[in-house]
């Protein structure tokens, strides 16, 4: 009888804590917690360097002579005429540019992909020249040698104010731009007699300004690639993202006569002009160090 009393009761306040335990809370674990990702934005100041290929297009020099025979004077006119002097010159240049440099700063409409616009002033020390040597005919009971002229022409640098409209894709830049250009030319023709002797010069070295308009592409690099240790001026100056960019441009900087005189070394007197074009595209690729938030 004991026995089964206690089982009995053994039985009945196993299943009175099976209740109890039934009505307590459930410990069910935290939920977790929610980290939003960082949504990049193109909006922010930056600044960078880059390095280019410079090349020309459409640039002509044309020479034409101020003078006939009146006066006494050597007749220039005739002289470009019969091709003793060059009358139109094909001039082409091109190098890989210096290192260049640059500021600027976009603004995204709305992070992660949208419309970006923005501004920037960029300079490229190019230093691209050429230097041309022309002969002329010989010409019976004119000359009996040929005329040896030399030209000459440099854009020491390209600087340039720039507007961009673009369209960002997370991370990847696609952009138009145009604006204003400035640079520094030098022009310059020297026409020898046949005995070698400096017959006319002229020279121009000053600052030209005109347009530029182009596109390119630009990529933020993620902050797990390798190509980021080179973002050491981070840990300096605070940039929140490395960018690499590639960039085409269309530069003019129009026209200038040049005034090539007598030199008073030969007997040669009268004038000549000509007329140098500054036109050509230039390639670039670099990097920027972009300061804004993501």
């Amino acid at each position: 009888m004991f026995a089964k009393s206690f089982l009995a009761g053994a039985t009945s306040l196993a299943l009175v804590g099976a209740a109890a335990a039934a009505d307590l809370p459930r410990r069910e674990a935290p939920p977790p917690v929610f980290t939003p990702v960082p949504v990049f934005t193109w909006t922010g100041f930056y600044l960078g360097t880059h390095s280019s290929y410079a090349f020309s297009d459409r640039q002509n020099i044309r020479t034409v002579g101020n003078n006939d025979a009146s006066g006494g004077l050597t007749d220039t006119r005739l002289n470009v005429l019969r091709e003793r002097r060059p009358s139109n010159f094909r001039s082409e240049q091109d190098g890989i540019g210096n290192v260049g440099g640059g500021i600027g700063y976009n603004y995204q409409f709305t992070p992660g992909s949208g419309f970006v616009v923005g501004a920037s002033a960029e300079v490229t020390w190019t230093d691209i020249s050429k230097s041309y040597a022309y002969y002329g005919p010989v010409i019976p009971g004119v000359n009996t040698a040929p005329d040896p002229s030399n030209l000459r022409q440099r854009l020491d640098y390209l600087g340039t104010v720039q507007g961009r409209l673009g369209y960002a894709f997370d991370r990847v830049l696609v952009y138009g731009t145009g604006g204003f250009a400035y640079g520094n030319v030098n022009y310059s023709a020297g026409f020898f007699n046949p005995a070698g002797a400096l017959a006319y010069a002229g020279k121009y070295n000053e600052m030209e300004t005109g347009y530029v308009y182009g596109g390119g592409i630009e990529w933020a690099i993620p902050t797990d690639n390798f190509l980021n240790r080179f973002n050491f001026i981070g840990s300096f100056l605070g940039s929140s993202a490395l960018t690499l960019k590639a960039e085409y441009l269309h530069y003019d900087l129009g026209s200038r006569n040049v005034l090539v005189n007598a030199t008073g070394l030969t007997t040669a007197t009268g004038s000549y002009t000509s007329r140098f074009s500054t036109e050509g595209n230039i390639i670039k690729a670099g990097f920027n160090y972009k300061f804004g938030g993501l």
